[in-house]
């Protein structure tokens, strides 16, 4: 792992936490590319990465946190794969859905590249079901019985 990396990763989250689009995109390399793997949204460039920020704070407010048992590794590459969870409130429109302002906490694991010293790249696998879930979206009848961890 690059000492370097891992604090622009940890700069970037801070930034990303607090809202900051300006400092949050200082962080992102010019050809960066975000792939949210759940809906197939892809964005490309610091435009695309800031549509991507202002979908996901202008419709779920959210805070990145790590949990307990959740982790984050380097490969050789510096490459980052890490562990996280949205913890927020649905206050906007998400998926045609309208804002319930239901609380969500959701886990993800997002894999971050990077190049020249800056992030190239993230892609989101999460669980869109339970999300969907959580903000009272529409019903999946085989999910529906089924147990679920509920937002605290």
């Amino acid at each position: 792992m690059d000492p370097k990396l891992a604090e622009l990763a940890r700069h970037h989250l801070v930034a990303e936490n607090n809202q900051d689009l300006e400092a949050t995109l200082a962080t992102l390399h010019p050809e960066c590319r975000f792939d949210d793997l759940a809906t197939g949204q892809t964005w490309h460039g610091r435009d695309g990465a800031a549509a991507h920020y202002r979908q996901w704070w202008t419709t779920f407010d959210v805070e990145v946190k790590r949990g307990p048992g959740q982790v984050s590794a380097w490969n050789a590459d510096n490459v980052c794969m890490a562990e996280a969870t949205w913890h927020g409130r649905h206050i906007g429109r998400f998926l045609g859905i309208e804002p319930t302002g239901r609380t969500i906490v959701q886990p993800f694991v997002v894999v971050l590249g990077f190049r020249d010293g800056l992030m190239v790249s993230e892609r989101f696998h999460y669980d869109l079901g339970a999300l969907l879930r959580q903000i009272g979206g529409p019903s999946v009848p085989a999910l529906d019985e089924l147990p679920y961890r509920r937002a605290a």
